[in-house]
């Protein structure tokens, strides 16, 4: 199973290549009639006509003379390079989203296109023709839209983490997930039909030490592109440039200033390309000046070493707590998101997302999983017969119940109405099967004060177990197998324990 397939068990919707994409894809194959056919592709296209004419002519390239056919564009840029553009657009534009619920869509995509104009740029200051490195730089963190869009809850507890730590992002990905955005950009890349050098340096872009040789270049300028968007759209831009710098003095002994020179040239170019793919790019001004406006207030104030010293660690201080409590409030936000209001007990909706993290979970390393689900006998009559607050205490009182019966390890959720699930992971057929009679016998056992008058309830039980082995690995087989058993037991008499095993 891939890293995309795992993180998408819930069957989502994944992003696909938009149609216009897979011409352009299909026809740049075609070495023998690319040209034509690409431009007529473009051509068909006004809005993408527009914008690809609006980059020809923008400071990246500074053509000397005006552009104002895709046929010329193609014939000064070429085929690769303007490809890669219009790739670019249409993929963007594909994948935007309305940036609620904590997930900022416009600033990924302004970090995006700053990464892909910072690329072409350093290839220019090193020497290197890579026609391919604009859209991958581009389309480097696009793991980051898919892990959110599948898991969007879990994604932003990732996200809320590295703001509260400063631990890398990846490195919270792989402990939250299992695997990391790079994995995750590469493979749906690959899946859409990108070629190669396009998708196999964003796998390494965090710098790996597993990359291979042949990509290590192109991985790395993705890096260094990261890094040098980061100093216009994040913090420590001052350490983020003396890394760069550092980094290319040693490897390629280029000198500063024209390192210097480059960082600012980034701002420059960006403000044409972010208005290109119709982004603001707001106050966007060469790092040099940011650096000489911060030393001016820095004078004004008239702060000794020390003073600044005391200030910055007075701030980070703050920040930081500020950080833990922003993480924690959030986390109890979600927490309370996941929660039924009625018996405090877990949601449909995160049972339906553990249980496809619990049965990945024990298909990877090859554990047990069971689940159990349940339901009151009869539970009209009760409602009919006490009412519906009546109905409501009996609920509150057995989730209590079934939590203090459970394991550290179990979860139990409330499925619907008067229907529970209870997942039990490491757990095979036997050991659910003693867990589910005790359960039904202490049900049994439950009296419940109405009004004075004590009510006693039975559950009818339906129970399934996936082992190592089996065929049957999706917890959609999983939840119907233990529909059926629990079917069953209502059928033949239920307060019963019925097994149903895996089709």
């Amino acid at each position: 199973m891939s890293k995309l397939e795992e993180l998408n068990k819930d069957n989502l919707k994944l992003p696909s290549p938009p149609a216009i994409a897979v011409r352009i894809l299909q026809v740049v194959r075609q070495d023998d009639s690319s040209f034509a056919a690409l431009a007529q592709i473009i051509s068909a296209d006004p809005a993408l006509t527009a914008k690809m004419l609006q980059v020809a002519n923008s400071a990246i390239y500074a053509l000397p003379n005006k552009v104002n056919t895709i046929e010329k564009a193609l014939s000064v840029i070429g085929v690769d390079v303007l490809k890669n553009i219009a790739l670019s657009f249409v993929i963007a534009k594909e994948m935007r989203g309305g940036g609620g619920d904590g997930f900022d869509f416009e600033y990924f995509w302004k970090k995006s296109v700053t990464s892909a104009v910072a690329a072409e740029l350093l290839c220019g200051l090193l020497g290197y023709r890579l026609n391919d490195l604009f859209v991958s730089a581009l389309l480097q963190d696009i793991g980051v839209l898919v892990m959110y869009l599948c898991r969007p809850l879990e994604y932003l507890q990732v996200l809320d983490e590295k703001k509260a730590t400063g631990v890398d992002i990846e490195i919270v990905e792989r402990r939250v997930f299992g695997f990391d955005h790079q994995e995750i950009g590469a493979d749906l890349l690959r899946e859409w039909g990108l070629p190669e050098n396009i998708h196999g340096p964003i796998r390494y872009h965090h710098g790996a030490d597993s990359c291979p040789e042949e990509l290590r270049l192109s991985a790395d300028l993705l890096r260094w592109s990261a890094l040098l968007a980061s100093v216009y759209h994040g913090s420590h831009s001052a350490e983020r440039v003396r890394t760069l710098k550092r980094e290319l003095v040693e490897k390629f002994n280029i000198e500063t200033e024209r390192i210097d020179a480059m960082v600012d040239s980034v701002a420059e170019k960006c403000v044409d390309i972010l208005s290109c793919f119709e982004i603001d790019p707001g106050n966007m001004r060469p790092f040099s000046q940011l650096l000489q406006e911060a030393n001016e207030e820095l004078g004004r104030l008239n702060l000794t070493y020390e003073q600044l010293v005391m200030e910055y660690k007075q701030a980070k201080e703050k920040a930081e707590r500020l950080a833990g409590e922003l993480q924690a409030a959030n986390s109890k936000l979600r927490e309370l998101a996941f929660r039924d209001g009625l018996t405090g007990l877990y949601n449909h909706r995160y049972f339906q997302e553990l249980m496809a993290r619990e049965m990945s979970r024990a298909v990877r390393h090859d554990g047990a999983l069971s689940l159990m689900m349940f339901d009151i006998d009869h539970f009209k009559r009760i409602n009919d017969s006490h009412g519906h607050p009546g109905g409501d205490l009996i609920l509150r009182q057995l989730a209590t119940l079934v939590q203090d019966c459970m394991r550290i390890s179990d979860v139990v959720a409330r499925y619907g109405g008067e229907e529970f699930a209870v997942i039990l992971p490491m757990t095979g057929a036997v050991g659910a099967k003693v867990f589910a009679e005790r359960l039904r016998r202490k049900v049994e056992q439950m009296v419940t004060d109405i009004e004075g008058q004590s009510v006693r309830i039975t559950v009818s039980i339906g129970l399934t177990t996936y082992e190592p082995g089996m065929m049957s690995n999706d917890k959609v087989q999983l939840i119907d197998a233990a529909d059926r058993a629990l079917y069953h037991s209502k059928k033949h008499g239920r307060n019963q324990v019925s097994v149903a095993a895996l089709k």
